[in-house]
């Protein structure tokens, strides 16, 4: 199996929405993203998939000298091998890359936040550092667009949270912040131990109105002249919106079950995007 190979099938198999805005990419944007995005994969799946914490933490200190090996021109890794010819042509740094892996690392000492401005830090390193990379790669020519990649990037990570939060909770983590939890009269506990009330909806109403201000605000950002170049990260937006709304419109029963779009719905809103230019 050729690196390309790998990184193809790591991005496949996932499922995930972003993989369905790769397929209308021209091939060396394709290539390129896929191959950052399996390397996203790479070191979140440490993190969930591997049970024992100082497992977790060697992995991802040997992610961490792997990406420098690779951009010190030894790669070893198939998803650094797939990646490194596409550095130079899209502007991917090391930091970037060093960044998401301090963002993994964080979910292996904390698992409470006190507020949304220290789960910020946290999004800023899992999503909107990725947004920034993956902005670059679907075309970026004006700078004001970082500042929207970054704040989608953002977006997309609360709906995840969101979306996970049942999931998160047999894991032992609470990514809804602590002091939000008090205000809305949610205790630790009634969340771990996935009990709904209506006070958690209250607070998953809280949550969804943030993630939608922060779609709005992303959008606003983005420069009319790259709003073309950016058509990949507008049909995950459109993507995940929709996978908010239906969230929402499902009363958030996301203690108990994960509410997904079905693939065909997620193609056929990533078309309309690129043939129609809409949500």
């Amino acid at each position: 199996m050729t690196p390309q190979d790998y990184v193809q099938q790591k991005a496949s198999a996932s499922g995930s929405s972003f993989y369905y805005a790769f397929l209308f990419l021209p091939p060396p944007r394709r290539a390129a993203i896929t191959a950052f995005y399996a390397f996203c994969r790479e070191v979140d799946d440490v993190v969930d998939d591997v049970t024992d914490p100082g497992v977790a933490a060697s992995k991802l200190a040997w992610w961490h000298n792997e990406v420098h090996q690779a951009f010190s021109g030894h790669p070893n890794h198939p998803v650094m091998q797939a990646l490194m010819p596409c550095v130079a042509e899209f502007g991917i740094e090391e930091r970037s890359l060093q960044s998401v892996i301090d963002g993994c690392e964080m979910d292996l000492t904390q698992t409470r936040y006190l507020d949304y401005p220290s789960l910020t830090r946290y999004c800023h390193l899992v999503a909107g550092v990725v947004g920034e990379v993956s902005a670059q790669i679907f075309g970026q020519t004006a700078t004001n667009t970082t500042a929207y990649a970054h704040k989608l990037g953002q977006a997309f990570q609360l709906t995840n949270i969101i979306r996970d939060v049942g999931e998160d909770a047999l894991r032992g983590r609470i990514y809804l912040p602590v002091n939000e939890l008090q205000q809305f009269e949610v205790k630790a506990h009634e969340v771990l131990n996935r009990l709904d009330s209506d006070r958690f909806q209250a607070l998953m109403r809280f949550q969804a109105m943030r993630a939608h201000a922060l779609y709005d605000e992303a959008l606003s950002l983005l420069p009319a002249t790259d709003w073309k170049h950016q058509k990949p990260g507008l049909m995950m937006a459109s993507i995940y919106r929709t996978l908010l709304r239906e969230i929402e419109a499902q009363k958030f029963p996301v203690l108990t079950q994960r509410v997904a779009l079905t693939p065909l719905r997620k193609l056929w809103l990533a078309w309309k995007m690129q043939a129609l230019g809409r949500f």
